[in-house]
């Protein structure tokens, strides 16, 4: 009988990124291979990469050097955006094996059957216009919270983006499955779904990536309300323009949908915003807010913002600060603008200097701080439910309540995957 063989994986970027490399992992598994950490000897190791910022292909090529080092004689396997977006200079690192792009990512286990080590990599991509298809994905690591993959892609053209480049066109699972893929997680004990997608608004697009909305994210949170099991739904990032206020009203009447949402913003001054091609202005994401907060006064909202973009002055930033700093949102993830190849930010003068964007990094930062801090004292004193996680680190252990605020405390087994009621 043939020895089994092994397989590791590691994943950069995004909660997408997560919960397809579990649905590749639970796959190979299907075909025997053996699952190992990525720390251990494998005989095949795959990186599962992201490509929004430079640090991730940097990242990319340091995990295969480490590769290298401890295992010469494995296959290395690299897929994600950053293979769609470059598989020859990918091909080049010298250790690599296999690189798939968009539409083979799901097939490593068939590739691994004819592949021998060598020095040429295989490259398996194609243009990312003719990649369609849906695959159904789920991150299986936690018991407590899993990401649910239900949107794929994206329809839009913002000028500092490589996403749509990277996974085509937005296409989504349909409601069915997506409700059957519940039904199984619940199952296993899960209590908390987290929805993921590229653009998870414009969920309902078929799987043929047309152009037309067959379903809607209003009709899938309206049905996934009603799984047995699953106490917990978050809403992982929507955009302003496609959190319509049904979606809000929903969400506030809802029992298991939690007051917490993540609305990237990019910027708080229309004229860059312009120049991102958002589809919106600051005045419709400021009335997003405001109606959440209406509705939901206890909601967490956290803000996608990017510092430095080409054509930022000061005066700009100062209105993006501005604004944030007026805002109810509740934390600020802050990205400094990177040049990506093929975007049109390129073009956009003046660049502006690396050491002012981390300077403008650093400010929002702190902004991001002092809000979270203001937030999480409101509710000093009250009494919210806490669903725990398994893991323990130094004796303690975490839990989130329902608007996002993270607990720690003393490990208690019982606790474990378990909605307790908190006295913050």
């Amino acid at each position: 009988m043939a020895e089994k063989r092994s397989v590791a994986f590691h994943t950069l970027g995004c909660k997408l990124n997560f919960s397809e490399t579990s649905a590749i992992s639970r796959l190979m598994e299907k075909e025997g291979f053996v699952k190992k950490n990525f720390d251990e000897a494998a005989d095949v190791y795959v990186i599962n990469t992201c490509s929004v910022t430079d640090n991730a292909d940097k990242e990319c090529r340091q995990l295969v050097r480490r590769i290298q080092r401890r295992a010469p004689e494995s296959m290395v396997v690299i897929t994600g955006c950053y293979a769609q977006l470059k598989p020859k200079e990918i091909a080049q690192i010298p250790g690599v094996d296999l690189v798939l792009g968009a539409a083979e990512k799901f097939n490593i286990a068939q590739h691994l059957e004819a592949l021998t080590k060598s020095d040429q990599a295989k490259i398996c991509s194609c243009d990312i216009e003719e990649v369609s298809g849906f695959n159904a994905s789920w991150s299986v690591n936690d018991r407590t919270r899993t990401f649910l993959k239900v949107q794929d892609g994206c329809d839009y053209s913002c000028s500092f983006c490589t996403i749509p480049m990277a996974r085509g066109k937005s296409r989504s699972d349909s409601i069915q499955n997506v409700l059957e893929n519940a039904k199984k997680i619940a199952s296993e004990g899960v209590k908390e779904i987290v929805l993921t997608g590229v653009n998870l608004g414009d969920f309902g697009k078929g799987p043929d990536g047309n152009k037309k909305h067959e379903e809607s994210f209003y009709e899938l949170v309206r049905v996934l309300d009603e799984v047995e099991g699953i106490e917990r739904y978050r809403i992982s990032s929507i955009e302003p323009n496609l959190l319509t206020n049904e979606i809000i009203e929903f969400v506030a009447g809802s029992k298991k949908f939690m007051p917490h949402f993540h609305i990237p913003l990019q910027s708080g001054s229309n004229t860059l915003l312009a120049l991102m091609r958002r589809r919106y202005k600051r005045e419709l994401y400021a009335d997003r807010v405001q109606r959440i907060k209406t509705l939901m006064p206890a909601a967490s909202i956290g803000v996608d913002v990017i510092v430095g973009f080409p054509g930022e002055t000061e005066s700009e930033f100062q209105e993006t600060f501005d604004f944030l700093h007026e805002l109810e949102v509740s934390y600020l993830h802050v990205f400094t603008y990177s040049e990506r190849p093929n975007t049109v930010a390129l073009d956009i003068k003046p660049v502006v200097p690396v050491q002012v964007r981390n300077e403008r990094n650093k400010t929002l930062r702190n902004l991001s701080y002092m809000k979270q801090q203001y937030f999480q004292q409101q509710f000093i004193g009250q009494k919210r439910k806490v669903l725990f996680e398994g893991h323990a680190k130094n004796g303690m252990m975490e839990g989130y309540t329902d608007n996002y605020i993270r607990i720690s405390t003393p490990y208690r087994e019982e606790w474990v995957n378990q909605l307790v009621e908190w006295s913050l």
